[in-house]
């Protein structure tokens, strides 16, 4: 895989990359807390189909810039500003956890970019809202959430003991657990002691406490057109997959456009990392139907 740096909407970016530089363009954005690297078994498989993908560490992570804001319209710029960045006018987007936020984001306030779109184990924003207000259930799964509200006290606990509570999180999130041995997990936990990663990690969660409706708003007044792919670890012990419910996801999609969900029933939260093979067969197929405009 190569190694790129970018510059992103006044940020510097590092991504990981693979696949032919004139390929039709496929954007990888991970979730917390991760990294590019996430996507290590998607990036081959997808340059091995033609397409040329690319996973950044999204901004606050890794060995991209730290600087905020965090909410989601500056993620959202983010995206349209890497895909610029490569030299690609649209791409197909693909997202996991926070990164589906952000996907979600980008094809609400960046449409023009976004080819099609993909989210693995993460709803809407504006359906997690309501369902943060409406379902007992949900709101209990999301406990950390609120715990992450507080001051100063989070970050300890994401860094305390070598960052030892990113691997927890990583396995604990994990119907298959295997895929996260003890040598893959420090990749993380080392990219967390980073001088401000943590509060950059942390910082995606209070920004969306500070404007939690923003995006049912916008989605609601500018419901999404492209072709949307769902693929949900459906052992997720963070999101119900009623947040996924097709009722629930209509009011932010365009008249006519019917997501197509995949559960993936052996898998868990991290499901790219639980179940590579099913993940990258889903990909290739779904997005193997039209290729981008302008994509060989």
């Amino acid at each position: 895989m190569e190694e790129l740096r970018l510059r992103a909407n006044g940020l510097d970016v590092f991504a990981l990359a693979s696949g032919p530089e004139d390929g039709p363009l496929v954007l990888l954005l991970h979730g917390f807390p991760e990294l590019s690297r996430s996507w290590r078994h998607q990036l081959p498989a997808l340059a091995a189909g033609g397409w040329r993908a690319v996973a950044p560490d999204l901004r606050g992570y890794g060995r991209s810039g730290k600087d905020g804001p965090y909410d989601l319209r500056t993620l959202a710029r983010d995206a349209r500003a890497l895909i610029r960045a490569l030299g690609r006018e649209r791409a197909v987007v693909v997202g996991h956890d926070w990164g589906g936020a952000v996907a979600w984001a980008t094809a609400v306030y960046e449409p023009e970019v976004v080819e099609r779109l993909v989210v693995l184990n993460c709803p809407h924003p504006g359906v997690m809202a309501e369902e943060l207000r409406r379902n007992p259930r949900q709101l209990a799964r999301s406990w950390y959430m609120f715990l992450f509200q507080l001051p100063w006290l989070p970050e300890w606990i994401l860094t305390r003991d070598g960052a030892s509570a990113v691997g927890r999180a990583l396995r604990g999130g994990s119907q298959v657990r295997q895929a996260w041995p003890r040598e893959e997990t420090a990749h993380y936990q080392e990219a967390m002691l980073r001088p401000g990663a943590a509060r950059g990690a942390l910082g995606y969660y209070r920004a969306i406490f500070r404007s939690p409706l923003s995006l049912q708003r916008e989605g609601r007044a500018h419901p999404i057109a492209v072709p949307v792919l769902v693929l949900w670890g459906a052992r997720d012990r963070f999101l119900g997959r009623e947040t996924v419910d097709l009722g629930r996801m209509t009011p932010y999609l365009a008249p006519g456009n019917v997501p197509e969900v995949v559960f993936l029933e052996e898998a868990g939260h991290f499901l790219q990392s639980e179940a590579p093979e099913r993940v990258n067969e889903e990909l290739l197929r779904w997005m193997g139907r039209a290729r981008p405009r302008g994509g060989p």
